[in-house]
């Protein structure tokens, strides 16, 4: 999410292709993702869930296109969870207090948009908590995976103050959000 609309933005502010490449890849190094489901996808083609789950269980790490996690555990609270994910996000950057942080809390399809945002206040309610500020948010349904139930936790540590300028940029997309398309 991040990396595609940081490039955009700077692509469209007219860094070269070298310098684009160099950019992708710090925003790729500098950010961290994690997805849970309640349940999974049905391919059309299939015709059933692409892995089972109990109702009081939650698939801990899921993919996109309907990978089955890393594993299943009894249904969290909304806190518990944005608890676990930051702790795990975290865990992977190498001074988690020395950033500022881009979140975008993502829709995996047919979670509604009231409980996307019930998660992003528990996430910004922990990272407060966790003194880890936060510059940007997002929520919504970005990369979705047909009727995934679930959701992923992205954070972005912003080394540079011009990859938030890039991702405040006017995208002129409807899938970013900003529904001022230009034809």
């Amino acid at each position: 999410y991040f990396c595609r609309k940081i490039i955009g933005a700077a692509a469209e502010a007219g860094l070269s292709l070298d310098d684009l490449k160099k950019l992708g890849d710090a925003v790729v190094k500098n950010t961290k993702s994690f997805a849970v489901a309640l349940h999974a996808a049905t391919v059309p083609e299939v015709g059933k869930p692409g892995f089972d789950l109990k109702p009081d269980e939650i698939e801990f790490g899921v993919g996109i296109h309907n990978e089955p996690g890393t594993g299943q555990e009894k249904l969290p609270t909304s806190k518990q969870l944005a608890k676990q994910l930051i702790s795990k996000l975290t865990a992977e950057f190498k001074d988690p207090q020395a950033h500022k942080y881009a979140v975008l809390v993502n829709g995996m399809g047919a979670t509604p948009l009231s409980e996307q945002y019930i998660f992003m206040g528990d996430v910004l309610n922990e990272l407060k908590t966790e003194k880890l500020p936060v510059s940007f948010t997002k929520a919504g349904n970005y990369v979705t995976s047909l009727d995934m139930a679930g959701i992923s936790l992205t954070m972005l540590a912003l080394d540079d103050p011009q990859w938030l300028t890039y991702l405040n940029a006017s995208a002129h997309t409807v899938g970013w959000g900003d529904t001022d398309v230009k034809r």
